[in-house]
This record gives C-alpha cells, sequence and structure tokens, in this order.
C-alpha cells in the first residue's frame, strides 16, 4: 500500500454514513458559522493526530495504537488497547450494516423483509471478507472505486449548489450555549483519520507515508467537510428534514432525480467504509497475533494472497454474529470513551517513549511540540468529561473481560516478532 492507498483508506475511515446526516445536525448548532467551525476543529483535532503520526515514523509493524501501548506500557495494556480497539470497531462495523440494508430498502423495498434483511447482511459481510482476503493491492483498488462512486455525487451537489445558489457570504457567530453538542458532532466527524497506521506491515515506507497520509487526508476532509456546509447552506434545503438532509439538498437542485442521486451516493459510501474497516482492523489482530499476544493461528498469512486470512475472517465471523443478533445496540455508547481512551493511551505512548528517548526521539521533536501536546491533551480530556457516566461501568466492564482474555489468549500464543525501532537510531 502506497501513499495513495493510505489516505484512501483513512478518507474512507473518516466519510462513512454520518456526511449524510451531519448538515442538519452541525447547521442546527452552530448556523452560517459551521464550516468554520469545521475548519477550526480539525486544527485542534490535528494535534491529536500528530501524535499518532509521530509515532507511525518509528514503527513499522502493524497495529497502530495497539503497537505503541504495548511498547511503552508492556503486553498487559498493549492487550487492552488491542481488544478495546477491536471490539469498538466489531460493534460499529456490525451496527453499519444495518444502516446499509436500510438505505438500500430506502430504494428497493425488497429489501424491508425481516428474512431478506437478514440474508442480506450475512451476504454482505461473506463478500467483504472474501474481497479482504483476496489480496491487499485489490482491496484497496476496490475502496478507491468506492471512493469515487461516493464522493462524485456529492461534489456535484456542491458544484450545482453554487452555481445555482452562489457561495454564501453571510457569517453570524452563534451563540455557543451548546458548545458540547458541537464538539462532539465534530468529533464524531473526523473520527477515523488515523486508521491506516493499523496496516503499517503492508505500507511501503510506512515511517514516511503514514505521517503525509494522516495529515493531507486531515486537510482534504475538512476542507471537503466545509464545502459540504457551504453548499447546504446556499442549497437551503427543507430545515425539518433532518434524518436526511443532503437528499434534501439533491432534490432541491436536481429534482427526485438529485434525491436518488445522493441516497444513491449515501449505498456506496457506507459499503465503502464497511470494506475499509474489514482491510485495516484485522491487521490488529495480526500484530498482536505475531508479537505473542493472541493465539498463533491469527497470525497465519495465505501464502497465495499474502493477507492475514484468519485474522480477517475471525474478524468477519464476529461481526457477522453481533449484526445478525442485533447485540451491538446496547454496546454502541461505548464507542465515544473508549475513542478517548485509545486517543489516551497513544498521548501517553509518545511520552514515555519520549522520556526513555527511544530510537533518539527527543532529538526529532522541536519547540511546535510545545504546543502540540497540551492542545491535544486538553481536547482529549475535554471530550472525555462530554461522556456519559453511564457508559463507564460497562467500559469497565470490558476492560476486565480484556484481562482475563489476555491470559487465556497467551495459552495459544507464539511470539515470532519482537518490536522493531528505526535500526540507525535504536
Amino acid at each position: 500500500m502506497g501513499l495513495a492507498g493510505a489516505i484512501v483508506i483513512n478518507l474512507n475511515a473518516v466519510v462513512g454514513s454520518g456526511i449524510f446526516a451531519l448538515p442538519a445536525l452541525l447547521f442546527a448548532a452552530a448556523g452560517t458559522f459551521s464550516p468554520f467551525a469545521l475548519l477550526i476543529f480539525a486544527c485542534f483535532y490535528g494535534c491529536v493526530m500528530a501524535v499518532v503520526a509521530k509515532l507511525s515514523t518509528i514503527f513499522r509493524q502493524s497495529g497502530g495504537p495497539q503497537l505503541y501501548a504495548q511498547h511503552a506500557f508492556g503486553p498487559v495494556v498493549g492487550f487492552q488497547v488491542g481488544w478495546l480497539s477491536l471490539l469498538t470497531n466489531m460493534i460499529g462495523a456490525s451496527a453499519n450494516f444495518h444502516v446499509l440494508v436500510s438505505y438500500l430498502a430506502a430504494i428497493f423495498p425488497f429489501f424491508a423483509d425481516p428474512f431478506v434483511r437478514l440474508a442480506t447482511i450475512a451476504t454482505l459481510i461473506a463478500f467483504f471478507t472474501a474481497i479482504s482476503i483476496s489480496g491487499t493491492k485489490r482491496s484497496v483498488r476496490a475502496i478507491e472505486l468506492g471512493t469515487v462512486l461516493k464522493l462524485a455525487p456529492l461534489l456535484l451537489l456542491v458544484v450545482l449548489g453554487f452555481a445555482q445558489n452562489g457561495v454564501p457570504t453571510d457569517v453570524k457567530l452563534p451563540v455557543f450555549s451548546e458548545v458540547e453538542s458541537i464538539a462532539l458532532l465534530l468529533a464524531f466527524a473526523f473520527s477515523g483519520a488515523d486508521v491506516a497506521v493499523a496496516a503499517a506491515g503492508e505500507t511501503k515506507e510506512p515511517r514516511k507515508t503514514l505521517m503525509r497520509a494522516i495529515f493531507i487526508n486531515l486537510a482534504g476532509i475538512a476542507i471537503f467537510y466545509a464545502l459540504i456546509m457551504w453548499a447546504y447552506i446556499a442549497i437551503a434545503p427543507d430545515p425539518t428534514n433532518v434524518d436526511t438532509p443532503l437528499a434534501a439538498a439533491g432534490e432541491a437542485v436536481l429534482g427526485p432525480m438529485g434525491s436518488l442521486m445522493i441516497s444513491v451516493a449515501a449505498i456506496f459510501s457506507t459499503a465503502t467504509f464497511q470494506l475499509n474497516v474489514f482491510v485495516a482492523l484485522p491487521r490488529i489482530a495480526y500484530g498482536m497475533a505475531r508479537r505473542g499476544l493472541m493465539p498463533h493461528v491469527f497470525a497465519y498469512v495465505s501464502p497465495r494472497f499474502q493477507t492475514p486470512v484468519a485474522a480477517i475472517a475471525g474478524y468477519g465471523a464476529v461481526v457477522s454474529v453481533l449484526a445478525l443478533s442485533g447485540s451491538f445496540t446496547a454496546l454502541a455508547v461505548l464507542m465515544v470513551s473508549v475513542e478517548q481512551i485509545l486517543f489516551t493511551s497513544s498521548i501517553a505512548a509518545l511520552v514515555v517513549m519520549w522520556w526513555r528517548n527511544d530510537a533518539g526521539l527527543r532529538d526529532t521533536m522541536d519547540a511546535r511540540w510545545l504546543v502540540i501536546f497540551p492542545v491535544a491533551i486538553g481536547l482529549v480530556l475535554w471530550l472525555f468529561s462530554q461522556v456519559p457516566w453511564d457508559s463507564v461501568p460497562p467500559t469497565l466492564a470490558f476492560i476486565g473481560v480484556g484481562f482475563v482474555l489476555y491470559l487465556l489468549s497467551r495459552r495459544g500464543a507464539v511470539a515470532q516478532d519482537g518490536i522493531e525501532l528505526p535500526e540507525a537510531r535504536a
């Protein structure tokens, strides 16, 4: 996977089904200031991404935040970070398959039948698992195709919206009486901008490529989101349509054909997001197995396709069970709190590695980090404070389950790899 592939992986981890509901919610909260709110928040969020990007320049193995935590704090913490990463992403993937079939049912009522719905979900999971197993290059090409199919209608909406209505210039500063809701919406909008680091082991020159991919993608996403918001403001569709605001905007510009165009784009967007998850996230389990934290079977690589077939198949199997049982709904609230735990672990790992001067890290960090660190820590702590208290007990319960799974996993584990640091700076 080269730079373009890493950018596409990061982009599709961010732009999923949420963009099709975000404009109405954000406009209701921030009004005409919402495009600027997106750009400003991207700068703050960029400080958190800078931490992950800096860590990505040190390691060249798969795992991402799990690998960073394992190196800084040892195998127990490393396992917990990997376990929580996999758990929340499997929950999210399970829920999104229901979202995807709901979009299909909106256009083709045939998919609304309960039996057909479950059969379609099972078929889609099997299909995405097969594509992911078939090879990293082939998977990335499929994701690139899906990216074009989902972004093209949205960019056309932006162009037509500006052509028919002009670019809005009036900006009214909002009264930030609901700062929390605005920030949480924005945090959701940018979530997943660093997911390509999980597949560092299958990336060309990962110590250079992944940092570039994170920042190029973040900048592109911020501009793209701002353009979508400006177009939404210019088109001014029915404000009561909060469930499908972009479809309403499409209808205002092109009539029923515009609404259909955006609905089809939503299907491609959600499907590409799902395939993206199946490509990136199983690499966490693969990396953990290679480093002796999970049963050795998950380290198996297909001789034909050169992909971690057991890790991908295992990921697909768990997602299938969750999606078909519907048990993910009660767990969805955990995703917000767990994401902040992962960011905290990465920030703490970078601090520890700086203190120990691992791989000469201290010599590569200049005065800019006197700004980056406080902003990143402040943003994560503030987002932590917005997490509902009722999500704390189940989060602690899953951490407890993680300790049990760690002890069980070690029985069938074989450490094939150590953690590699740059040779010249080790």
